[in-house]
């Protein structure tokens, strides 16, 4: 078993004299060092459909693999640009088939998720309209939702991919240039690459808890207040059509 783990965990940890960017930045790197700006790609369309992977660890890590010579900042941004958009393009597509109906039913089904996070996002949408799509690419975690208010909504899909593919490029382009030009100083990022990678991972773990206590602890609060009553799907449903029906999403 451990013999087959090997070639694995050698193809992730840095040769002798390489740079360490600690565990979990030697992962990522390994990974893009192995298949190439690729990698890079593979990496941000995760990052779009499961937020909790953070976009702001793996593009500056993208950034010190291309000063290492691997690749091109330039074939990085491209990358990781396409796989911002396939990343929204599929969750667009699956707002679009489920509508918004059965992704309310979704969420009242869900644990510890509820309507009124879906509501939350598509109120943004119908306020800001198509805007909310190129300046949510900006914004953590809501980059990866407004996909699929906008695929609700059925927004023209040209003008959708345009500005996801706009607002991801400048977000992408800031990380991955700021990381290719911090590459040059190996040092230091060797120096502080395992505290990075654990106080990174130990935010989002922390995130996670808060959320989720804090979640607990206004379900039962609710559960305890006799004169609250819980929208059902389809009366959510029609109250954001008629919210949504009035809006002009062409700002």
């Amino acid at each position: 078993m451990l013999s087959s783990l090997t070639p694995a965990l050698q193809a992730v940890a840095p040769a002798e004299g390489a740079v360490d960017y600690g565990w979990l930045g030697n992962v990522v790197v390994g990974i893009m060092e192995a298949i190439g700006p690729v990698g890079v790609g593979v990496a941000v369309l995760a990052e779009n459909i499961f937020p909790p992977i953070p976009s702001e660890v793996i593009l500056p890590l993208a950034g010190f693999t291309a000063a290492g010579g691997a690749f091109s900042p330039h074939a990085a941004l491209l990358w990781a640009t396409l796989g911002s958009v396939v990343g929204a393009l599929a969750l667009y597509g699956i707002g679009a088939w489920l509508g918004r109906r059965r992704l309310y039913r979704i969420a009242n089904w869900m644990p510890l998720v509820d309507i009124e996070d879906v509501e939350r996002t598509e109120r943004w949408f119908g306020r800001f309209g198509y805007w909310s799509v190129f300046l949510g690419r900006m914004i953590p975690v809501f980059r990866s939702l407004i996909s699929i208010p906008a695929g609700i909504e059925r927004m023209h899909l040209g003008l959708f991919t345009l500005y996801t593919a706009l607002g991801s490029l400048l977000w992408n382009a800031l990380f991955i240039y700021g990381g290719y030009v911090l590459g040059a100083q190996y040092h230091v990022i060797s120096d502080y690459a395992d505290l990075f990678s654990t106080v990174v991972m130990a935010l989002i773990v922390l995130a996670l808890v808060v959320w989720v206590l804090l979640r607990v602890r206004r379900d039962l609060r609710r559960r305890r207040d006799p004169n609250f009553r819980a929208p059902s799907p389809d009366e959510a449903a029609a109250r954001m059509d008629a919210a949504l029906s009035s809006t002009d999403h062409r700002k």
